[in-house]
């Protein structure tokens, strides 16, 4: 998926994440102990207009579970 904004509120308990190919926003719980790793996988992404995989516990969730990043 292809990152479209990372949105940050202060003080908020996770970060939303909309992508290109979906209307929906996602999650990524900033208590996810890979959060720090994933932020940075996103935001790279977005920077270089590169796509990532994207985990989800199920299809109808949007909590963000695993971002990895696709080769070149």
């Amino acid at each position: 998926m292809t990152v479209a904004s990372i949105r940050e509120r202060p003080g908020a308990d996770s970060i939303r994440v909309a992508f290109l190919e979906s209307a929906r926003f996602y999650e990524l719980p900033r208590s996810h102990p890979g959060f720090e790793r994933m932020l940075a996988c996103l935001r790279e992404a977005r920077e270089q207009g590169r796509a990532v995989r994207v985990r989800l516990p199920s299809v109808e969730s949007g909590v963000i579970e695993e971002v990895e990043a696709l080769l070149a």
